[in-house]
Formats: C-alpha cells, structure tokens, sequence
C-alpha cells in the first residue's frame, strides 16, 4: 500500500511537470519580449537553468512589478513545487517501504 501512495505520488509530480512545462515557457517568453535587462540576469536557457529556477521560487518575479509576468510566474513556481513535493514524498513512501520491509 505504501507504494501504491508512492506511485500517487509520482503522478502528481508528473501533473505539476506537464504544467510547468507550459507556464515556465511562457513566462521566459514575457520576459524576453518585455524585461531584456531580467533575461540577461537569468541567462541562455533559463528553462533547465537550477538558477533560474531558484529566482522562480523566490519569488523574484514580484520585484518586477509586471502584473502579467506574475500570472505567468505564479503557476509555473506553483507547478515547480509541485513537483518537488511530489518527488519527495514519493522518495520518503519509498524509503518507509524498504526499511519496513
């Protein structure tokens, strides 16, 4: 049964990656378009950026003041917790089930 939640667990990692994979693209889009001088602080291929990603879970967007970017930057920090508690829950069920036996 522990597996089964592990599994659980894994899915909804997987729901929070499908939606991050359609907000963080569109917020890198927004700020190409409309905050140069923030891309190049974020860098060439922000996407799989760690960096990137940490400024995302900052909250960083917010210092912005660009009402779109935060509808954009909310959901995609959103799906990227998402899918860190997922995986770490998941991690853990998994662990409880090996030392239990």
């Amino acid at each position: 049964m522990i597996l089964f939640f592990a599994l659980l667990f894994v899915a909804v990692a997987i729901a929070g990656f499908c939606a991050f994979v359609i907000f963080w693209p569109l917020s890198l889009v927004h700020i190409r378009d409309r905050h140069p001088a923030l891309q190049d602080r974020l860098g060439e291929g922000a996407f799989a950026r760690p960096s990137a990603w940490g400024w995302l879970l900052r909250r960083g967007y917010l210092s912005v003041d660009d009402r779109n970017l935060n509808g954009l930057a909310n959901p995609a920090r959103i799906s990227l917790l998402t899918i860190i508690a997922g995986l770490v829950c998941a991690g853990l069920l998994w662990l409880l089930s090996t030392v239990t036996g």
